[in-house]
């Protein structure tokens, strides 16, 4: 959420990394195809005093609070602020899904969810279980430290768990809900 709130913020800095002379950058495949890997100072800073303050605020932090910028990882800080773009893709589905869920659904639906899941609540907590266990497991990479439970890892991993959507026992709910893919839900 922070990292929403102050991404206008963040996008300027990009900018100002992305263009600064004494900025150099490099070609490079990344592993995600060649890239344009750069050092974004300004975001970094700006990125660590977010994770510093939600440090302060929550008093406990589980994982990592590394941050991936101008690496094989996240190769520039326009890279890095895509990847925070993808949280609506990711959440508004699922969102979606646990509201429909709470309708007042046609009768054939809600005797499926019943006898398949065990009724609506048990259905949402298996969903947002499910999500929140694998979705920031640290997998979709080669190692942990890439993907492990570092900021941007976290991302891939909830990135990760939308590519597995489709072997969920609770996939058909999706689909009867409206859902279609992560760009057009």
């Amino acid at each position: 959420r922070e990292i929403s709130h102050d991404m206008h913020k963040l996008w300027h800095l990009a900018e100002s990394d992305i263009l600064a002379e004494r900025n150099r950058y490099t070609l490079a495949d990344t592993g995600q195809g060649l890239n344009r890997i750069q050092r974004a100072p300004s975001v970094y800073n700006c990125v660590h005093g977010i994770i510093s303050r939600c440090q302060r605020r929550i008093g406990s932090w589980v994982g990592s609070s590394v941050v991936h910028l101008g690496d094989h990882n996240v190769p520039n800080a326009l890279m890095f602020i895509d990847k925070y773009t993808q949280v609506p893709k990711i959440l508004s589905p699922i969102v979606l899904v646990i509201e429909y869920i709470g309708n007042d659904l046609d009768p054939a639906i809600s005797e499926y969810i019943d006898r398949a899941f065990g009724g609506k609540e048990s259905l949402v907590k298996l969903i947002l279980s499910d999500f929140f266990r694998h979705g920031f497991d640290g997998s979709g990479a080669d190692n942990f430290f890439d993907a492990g439970s570092c900021i941007d890892g976290r991302l891939t991993s909830a990135w990760n768990w939308c590519s597995k959507l489709e072997k969920k026992a609770y996939f058909p709910v999706f689909k009867l809900a409206g859902f279609d893919n992560f760009e057009n839900f």
